[in-house]
């Protein structure tokens, strides 16, 4: 039997710097997210850690930040640029919705699991938060939970592979600073089914040495970095 993963489109990694984790991923299991709606069937989250073993994406004890809390500019994700996965068009841009300047992980998950089980269309824009939809032909990206003020492209504007589009922030149904992505047969969630996507380059940390990846898909907690410097198009392996 064929497996949905034969066949991916393939992309360039849309972030920079090492030590970003694909903590979801079509890797792992499909519908990533546990669901097919919102397009989102082999969609990623990208967050990045430091070099402690688990998922430590703030600087002190996972401890402290599951008691206290600890400020979004505090974490590692936050912030980082934000790449244009091929050459295309834009044809959604949503800036200025607010970013929540505290993150207390129990509460964070909480809020995303009761904003799962009372989605409504018309709650659309405060799921997703900040976010850009890039089009190349029938093929869309949605790059998602965007911080506020730090987009950097409009609708109808084209750009060119490896273009900064925002910084990856905390908006919308978010547990922590990561980066949403996902390819898409239609511009508007609502109605898109998702599309299996590989990254053309990238290279995995494994036994302390940087191994390089072509045409791959992350598994989950592999620790990446970008590799290359992006060639534009989006291809079907």
């Amino acid at each position: 039997m064929p497996n949905e993963l034969d066949s991916p489109v393939v992309v360039d990694f849309p972030l920079r710097g090492e030590g970003w984790l694909a903590v979801t991923t079509p890797a792992a299991r499909i519908p990533s997210h546990g669901v097919d709606a919102l397009g989102q069937r082999y969609a990623y989250d990208f967050l990045m850690v430091d070099e402690r073993p688990g998922e430590y994406f703030f600087p002190g004890s996972g401890l402290g930040g599951a008691l206290l809390g600890v400020r979004t500019r505090d974490c590692y994700a936050w912030g980082a640029p934000i790449h244009a996965p091929f050459a295309g068009e834009v044809v959604a841009a949503l800036d200025g919705m607010p970013e929540r300047q505290w993150i207390h992980p129990v509460r964070e998950v909480v809020r995303q699991v009761v904003h799962g089980a009372t989605f409504a269309p018309s709650r659309l824009m405060s799921i997703l938060g900040n976010h850009v939809v890039l089009r190349s032909g029938g093929l869309f990206a949605g790059l998602v939970h965007l911080a506020p003020g730090t987009l950097t492209v409009a609708v109808g504007q084209s750009v060119r592979s490896g273009d900064v589009l925002g910084a990856v922030g905390h908006t919308g149904n978010s547990t922590s600073p990561h980066l949403h992505f996902q390819l898409m047969d239609a511009a508007d969630p609502l109605v898109a089914q998702g599309v299996p996507c590989a990254f053309r380059s990238y290279e995995v940390q494994r036994h302390g040495a940087w191994s390089a990846v072509t045409n791959g898909i992350p598994g989950r907690h592999e620790r990446l970095r970008f590799a290359g410097d992006g060639v534009g198009g989006a291809d079907r392996v």
